[in-house]
């Protein structure tokens, strides 16, 4: 349901919001306007892009927990949808997104939400360490044609 109202209102305010602001400034200042927020908005994804993504290589070298800098991932790239969405509204929290303070306010608040269950990194332990992994030939076995390849 309220995925419902997420669909039905965000169209609903862009469209008073293109009005309103159409009204007061004009047409193409208005085109102008979503144009240029559509262009810095693919200029500071790739810079935060970028950043976000040396943050995960760092991290991952470093063996730590990786899950902040995915989230800032998701979040830049949600970022840059509301961003190439036409309108004000999304274009508000698109710009949101991008700075840096306001994702990791959101991070803070889905980790005081969100259980883990279980998470491990790197090779997983097993309980019978008397299985050893490996390649074997059987030498027993016949030499020439296998059968299947019979005329």
């Amino acid at each position: 349901m309220h995925l419902f109202l997420v669909f039905l209102l965000v169209p609903l305010i862009e469209i008073a919001l293109f009005i309103q602001v159409g009204g007061l400034i004009g047409l193409f200042p208005t085109l102008a306007i979503v144009i240029l927020t559509a262009i810095s908005g693919t200029i500071l994804i790739r810079s935060q892009g970028r950043s976000v993504m040396n943050q995960l290589r760092n991290t991952m070298q470093d063996l730590h927990d990786p899950t902040e800098p995915l989230a800032h991932g998701a979040m830049v790239l949600f970022a840059g949808a509301l961003l190439l969405t036409p309108g004000f509204f999304t274009d508000a929290f698109g710009l949101l997104l991008m700075v840096p303070g306001v994702r990791r306010r959101i991070f803070r608040f889905l980790r005081q939400r969100v259980v883990v269950q279980d998470f491990s990194y790197g090779p997983a332990e097993r309980e019978d360490k008397t299985v050893i992994d490996g390649e074997f030939e059987d030498l027993d076995a016949p030499k020439g044609p296998s059968g299947w390849t019979r005329h």
